[in-house]
């Protein structure tokens, strides 16, 4: 929270985040994604690197998605959410 705080006092119009929730209790994770989708709210873009593909795809408007450095899919968030594949593969379903 305070690296995110610190980036924010420049007001930025891109803010890119890696792994926000890494190492976090999920009580945590979820104030941590509370407040990215409040900063998206007030106008900033974000770029979101995160391992916990549900919660971020939640909330991104568009996703990708990598394996071994190469991506391999991209498209809505939405439809991601929906996709069989990256239901199985990083959903656990």
């Amino acid at each position: 929270m305070l690296a995110i705080g610190r980036a924010l006092m420049s007001q930025p119009r891109l803010l890119l985040l890696d792994e926000p929730s890494m190492g976090l209790a999920p009580l945590m994770v979820q104030k941590i994604f509370e407040t990215i989708r409040a900063i998206a709210t007030d106008g900033v873009t974000l770029l979101l690197v995160e391992q916990n593909a549900r919660l971020a795809l939640e909330t991104c408007h568009r996703g990708y998605v990598m394996e071994s450095g190469l991506i391999t899919a991209a498209d809505s968030a939405a439809r991601l959410l929906a996709d069989p594949r990256v239901r199985q593969a990083y959903l656990g379903e």
